[in-house]
């Protein structure tokens, strides 16, 4: 067969007709083995592990305790399935991609559904954070509009409609994808080089990943940051007010017990600004690589020297890392800034304590709201519930919110 010169075009060259087929493979797809392969496969299996556990214990905590399913809960129920699969099904089939990048023996099907999962759950990660914030700034900010709006069929509702959107946005990326084979002009397929990959043009990926990136990191991030800002004046207003009324009180008791009042609201404002700093910061962090990642391939693909091919691969694996540590670090949160959430728990590890089951009785007209984060996290009780009284968990600065459900 006579071969044409000009039929070598990016990236192939006249000389690949002389290498064998395992330089070639190793020429344009790399080594099969990724070089960093051991750590990183340590460090996800630690995430595995912690986030497995936490996200099962999240969804157990719900599905078993009546209590625990209040609305807020069920959006964190949602974002804990989503962390889950992604834990599940994405982190393996990374590692396996970093142990053997080539050929991908799990079919053409396998390529589709894991685009689209990984795609999806990413999508709805991000859907149900955003939710959940405008969630919180109703309660707080129009607590009696939360009264009638977020129920829990509303948030049933939500939850659905946040998966059906995930999915079909899901659609265009996955769309572009599937198995690619390496391809030598005048010289055929390369044997074992099948691959995972982006099959469809590149310029649409280009746009794809660019309205990703803004549409579910940079505008829920300003919506977050924004409504995180209104609840933190509105909770500051609060508190002068509360200042002036106790300066207005005549006796001395009076003014003593408003101010232990104010004192308590205080801590409670203290907590809600670090939780909601967690949440903004655990947020961004997490998935500010991921989004870098595909963007910076996008745009280095075809014009890549050896400095850009390097900055890509450290992007790559920190990417990989707080991608999946994301999904991990939720039901750590909740454990840390949740005392609710952290007793059941212990309790669904059958390491609680009596001390834990006794509650002493409040005797107050209020809700009983504790403000926590993983997501941000307000676990709303009922006024009859048997709490803890407020000085031991409740949450001063959450007062005003009532029970959405």
């Amino acid at each position: 067969m006579v071969c044409n010169i000009s039929e070598f075009k990016w990236p192939y060259q006249p000389e690949d007709l002389n290498l064998t087929d395992e330089a070639l493979r190793l020429k344009y797809l790399g080594p099969q083995q990724m070089k960093q392969f051991v750590p990183i496969c340590v460090t996800y299996l630690l995430i595995f592990v912690v986030g497995t556990l936490g996200n099962g214990l999240t969804c157990t905590v719900i599905l078993r305790n009546k209590t625990m399913r209040t609305p807020t809960n069920f959006y964190l129920f949602s974002l804990a399935v989503s962390d889950m699969l992604v834990l599940l099904v994405g982190l393996p089939l990374e590692l396996y991609e970093m142990q053997q990048n080539y050929p991908f023996q799990l079919g053409a099907s396998a390529c589709y559904f894991r685009i689209l999962l990984l795609e999806t759950v990413c999508l709805a990660s991000v859907l149900n954070v955003t939710a959940l914030s405008v969630e919180r700034y109703v309660a707080v900010v129009r607590p009696l509009q939360a009264k009638s709006v977020m129920t829990r069929a509303h948030v049933r509702r939500m939850v659905g409609a946040i998966w059906v959107l995930a999915t079909l946005f899901s659609l265009p990326n996955t769309s572009l994808h599937g198995l690619s084979q390496l391809t030598v002009p005048c010289r055929g397929p390369v044997p074992d080089s099948a691959i995972c990959s982006l099959v469809g043009p590149m310029d649409f990926y280009k746009l794809v990943v660019l309205t990703t990136a803004l549409l579910f990191f940079c505008l829920p991030m300003v919506t977050i940051s924004v409504l995180y800002l209104l609840i933190g004046l509105r909770l500051r207003r609060e508190r002068m007010l509360l200042q002036v009324e106790v300066k207005g009180r005549k006796t001395a008791a009076t003014q003593e017990t408003s101010h232990r009042r104010i004192q308590l609201q205080d801590r409670g404002r203290r907590q809600v600004t670090k939780m909601l700093f967690a949440l903004v910061v655990v947020f961004g962090i997490c998935w500010a690589p991921f989004h870098a990642d595909r963007i910076m391939w996008s745009l280095v693909y075809g014009h890549s020297t050896e400095g850009l091919h390097l900055a890509y691969q450290c992007v790559h694996i920190a990417s990989g890392i707080f991608f999946y540590l994301g999904s991990a670090a939720n039901p750590v949160l909740y454990s840390l800034m949740s005392t609710r959430f952290r007793e059941t728990f212990l309790q669904a590890l059958g390491l609680g304590t009596q001390c834990c089951h006794r509650r002493q009785p409040y005797h107050g007209s209020h809700n009983h709201i504790r403000l926590t984060t993983g997501s941000t996290l307000c676990d709303v009780g009922h006024r009859n519930s048997r709490d803890e009284p407020l000085a031991v968990n409740e949450d001063p600065g959450c007062q005003q919110e009532t029970d959405p459900s």
